[in-house]
């Protein structure tokens, strides 16, 4: 338990909260509409090579969350890292449990991040899933690189 206070600790110190910090996990009883992390997660783990793209345009290198948006529904958090960085939050709209269709993303919903043309060499994506559990993967640029 002390090791975890440490560390909840340290990781408040350096401006990155703990991705489970303050957060309960939620009923898993399936909804046959993609509502919880039961139903996302082994979607999510099939496609992980999938989880983002980058885009060279206008002079910047864009950073696309698309699929993980259509998927947002049993997630509490997406996380991601650029090239080893600080940890930042990319915002994922709620799913209230009447939602029509989960993976309808709503409009005006920001899908991508900008950052400096050609600046992006690895990105890390860490996902909080709706029952506390969680699932990182790392990516190399051209690996996710979209035309």
């Amino acid at each position: 338990m002390q090791l975890f206070k440490l560390a909840t600790l340290c990781l408040g110190v350096f401006g990155t909260t703990a991705l489970a910090e303050d957060r309960v996990a939620e009923d898993q009883t399936p909804t046959g509409k993609f509502l919880t992390a039961g139903e996302v997660r082994p979607i999510l783990e099939a496609t992980k090579t999938s989880w983002i793209g980058v885009r060279e345009f206008d002079g910047q290198d864009l950073v696309y969350f698309t699929h993980l948006l259509a998927w947002r529904c049993g997630l509490y958090e997406v996380q991601y890292v650029i090239n080893g960085g600080a940890a930042e939050v990319f915002a994922i709209p709620e799913c209230p449990a009447d939602i029509e269709n989960a993976m309808t993303i709503p409009e005006d919903t920001q899908i991508f991040i900008t950052q400096p043309l050609g600046s992006v060499k690895t990105v890390e994506v860490t996902l909080l899933y709706d029952d506390l559990g969680t699932d990182t993967v790392s990516y190399e640029r051209a690996a996710v690189m979209t035309p």
